[in-house]
């Protein structure tokens, strides 16, 4: 009995110690993770939090896809470039996509929705307003005014805050942070815009996957076509709809949209989707900050703010008034003048053969247009196109998506004070320079160009109908542009015909060296982040 009872205290002891362990373990772990939060939100460079980023989520996915069933072994090199080009939303392919499983599909539709530029920069709008939050709090605790006005001293660590807040582009700071401080106005306006935007994409592709899932519910060629490829109808409705909305381009079928070219319907339901997630994004943003200042008052006058200092917002999404309705008539005009190319050039074609009717061949070729800004879906042949408007093409894939006729300079921005601008100087002066000392974007597509053709100089020696300049170029442009466009591989076009060659579903890039693929995965990261860069090269002057 005493040995037992010994053994007990012993035992409760040993508990005791244990959970007082994994109390200051947890506590640790939870103080270790709130300075790592503060680390990101207050010193962490947003170019490289994308590139770790965008890296994490192709590395989880590579993971993810090579544990589970494929339809069709495939080589770690591909799954590898195959979640990339999804994360990046490029949609470039070296895998036939009926290749891979419901499961493995799931998986990508889940990286091309967290890849998607909407959602990646609805993430950075809460991050920013967690930050702005943090500063307020920080700088409320740096130095408060006395009764008598006087201001109480501040350390080191204070001073590095109060750094950070004029980096920010934040006013004078008072120590006042009541609703109407400007400070605080910009927090909840921000942490509002968030909101928005994170309605707007679960709404339209929540109606998006509902408008195709009742079209091959009713239409019942088009339903056989999933049943005979072993495709289910929500997994084909839910990933078509995100991968059209992220502007990737992936379609489960290996044929993309070829297969449904006569379904017009199901392109006239895909377009909307391509234009509001894409070109026509911060246009609709607007149109709906403004429908919320007019008709719905409970907001206050957080849309009314954000309409009017969307400059000062520093939101890529939002902007300025004119800027958002010189958009819209620049879209549309591209998609126009593609549009009356494509019908002079190719309308009695074999391009649109299987095309029976005039209607289905319109609807065909609008939606053909609509997509090389910058989805990359398609429902003919690249490869049989007539050059010119291939040129065309890739002058539209290199564009960004945001690209406008802008006939006025200056006053098409929100107001910016003095004082933001003062504060602001040294920033922007280290910015400058940074921007002289590195390339422009043609600068580094020549030179991806270059070294993609080095890495496959000998099939463009052995197979140069394939393997041509022009080939290369519009796959290089496409991985850029994070289109998908691709002129494919054809054993027809072989000049040394090869009795095992077989023609595949899948991109031109598929046929490459393993250089060749890792020279394009860089591409599609620096295409996806080019964002960053776009005022590149102007250190160098043509004369």
């Amino acid at each position: 009995m005493i040995c037992l009872s010994h053994i007990c205290r012993e035992m409760q002891f040993l508990c005791n110690v244990s959970w007082v362990k994994l109390g200051c373990l947890f506590t640790s772990t939870r103080f270790l993770s709130l300075r790592f939060y503060r680390f990101v939100l207050l010193r962490t460079n947003s170019f490289l939090l994308q590139i770790l980023y965008f890296i994490a989520l192709s590395s989880i996915g590579f993971w993810l896809l090579g544990i589970l069933k494929q339809r069709e072994p495939a080589r770690n090199l591909d799954l590898f470039f195959t979640s990339v080009s999804a994360a990046t939303v490029s949609s470039m392919s070296t895998v036939e996509m009926e290749a891979f499983s419901n499961a493995q599909l799931v998986v990508l539709t889940v990286l091309m929705f967290v890849g998607g530029e909407v959602f990646t920069s609805m993430v950075g709008l809460y991050l920013r307003s967690c930050r702005l939050r943090l500063l307020l709090k920080k700088a409320d605790k740096v130095a408060s005014v006395d009764s008598d006005g006087s201001v109480r001293s501040t350390n080191q660590a204070d001073e590095d805050v109060v750094v950070e807040q004029i980096e920010l582009g934040l006013s004078q700071m008072s120590r006042s942070f009541g609703p109407d401080h400007f400070d605080y106005l910009r927090y909840i306006s921000i942490k509002f815009l968030a909101s928005v935007v994170l309605v707007y994409q679960v709404a339209v592709q929540a109606v998006g996957v509902a408008m195709v899932s009742i079209y091959f519910k009713l239409v019942s060629r088009s339903r056989k076509v999933l049943k005979d490829k072993g495709l289910k109808l929500l997994t084909f409705s839910v990933f078509t709809t995100v991968s059209t909305f992220a502007s990737c381009g992936f379609v489960p079928t290996n044929e993309n949209m070829i297969v449904f070219g006569r379904d017009s319907f199901l392109l006239l339901i895909l377009i909307p989707q391509v234009l509001l997630g894409n070109t026509l994004f911060p246009s609709c943003l607007r149109l709906i900050l403004w429908g919320l200042d007019r008709w719905c008052t409970s907001h206050g006058d957080i849309p009314s703010y954000l309409l009017r200092n969307s400059r000062e917002i520093g939101y890529l999404h939002l902007l300025p008034g004119l800027h958002s309705r010189l958009l819209v008539v620049t879209v549309f005009a591209f998609i126009g003048v593609q549009f009356a190319l494509f019908c002079a050039m190719q309308w009695s074609s074999s391009v649109l053969s299987g095309l029976s009717s005039s209607y289905e061949k319109i609807v065909a070729v609008l939606f053909q247009c609509v997509n090389t800004r910058h989805t990359g879906e398609t429902v003919v042949d690249l490869s049989q196109l007539a050059p010119a408007i291939l040129v065309l093409f890739v002058v539209m894939m290199y564009l960004p998506p945001y690209t406008s006729f802008l006939p006025v300079k200056g006053g098409v921005g929100g107001r910016r004070s003095p004082e933001a601008g003062r504060a602001n100087e040294p920033i922007r002066i280290r910015g400058e320079v940074v921007e002289n000392l590195i390339f422009s974007q043609l600068s580094y597509l020549a030179m991806f160009v270059i070294l993609v053709c080095i890495t496959e100089r000998q099939s463009m020696k052995k197979d140069p109908l394939n393997f041509n300049v022009l080939s290369i170029v519009v796959e290089v442009i496409s991985a850029y542009g994070n289109v998908g466009f691709t002129m494919g591989y054809s054993c027809a076009r072989q000049l040394h015909p090869d009795a095992a060659c077989t023609d595949k579903w899948f991109g031109f890039v598929g046929k490459w060296t393993d250089g060749g693929k890792v020279v394009l995965i860089a591409v599609m990261i620096f295409g996806r982040l080019k964002k960053f860069n776009m005022n590149g090269g102007r250190g160098w002057k043509l004369l």
